[in-house]
Parts: structure tokens; C-alpha cells; sequence
């Protein structure tokens, strides 16, 4: 009983939990542009822009078959659209 209990905590520490909505929102975009790696990033930046269009441009780079590292395409848009606010 012991050590189902034990196995059970494990087990629960594994999975990760989503308190806030930009979290949820970081989550969903590593997922849409391949990079897990970055997630924590990603519910970073859901904090300072607007979800919409986040997403947008995510699903955007997503959709071309030629880029390799989604995330950093992703990065580089972004960082484009800001230095022209």
C-alpha cells in the first residue's frame, strides 16, 4: 500500500500543471511550433502579447514545410514586428 502511494506522488510530480492562462497559452504555442525545449519562454511572452495574435503568427510559421527550428523563425518575426513599433 506503501508503495503504490509513493508511486502514485511520483507519478503526479511528473505532469505539469497550468494555473494561470498564459501558461496554457506558452504551453499550446511550444506545442504548435515543435519546441517543448522553450516553453517557459513562450508563457513569458504570452504575458506581454496580446493571445490572438500570438497565435496567429505561430500558426503561421507552423504552415511553412521549409523552416527547421519553428521557435527561432518564430523569435525572429517577433522581434521584427517589435523593433518596427
Amino acid at each position: 500500500m506503501e508503495e503504490e502511494y509513493l508511486e502514485e506522488i511520483k507519478r503526479r510530480g511528473k505532469e505539469s500543471r497550468v494555473y494561470e492562462e498564459h501558461q496554457l497559452v506558452g504551453l499550446l504555442l511550444a506545442e504548435i511550433l515543435e519546441d517543448e525545449e522553450h516553453k517557459s519562454l513562450y508563457m513569458k511572452l504570452a504575458k506581454e502579447h496580446e493571445t490572438d495574435f500570438l497565435f496567429k503568427l505561430a500558426k503561421s510559421v507552423a504552415e511553412r514545410k521549409r523552416v527547421k527550428k519553428k521557435g527561432a523563425y518564430f523569435m525572429r518575426i517577433l522581434t521584427q514586428i517589435g523593433k518596427k513599433k
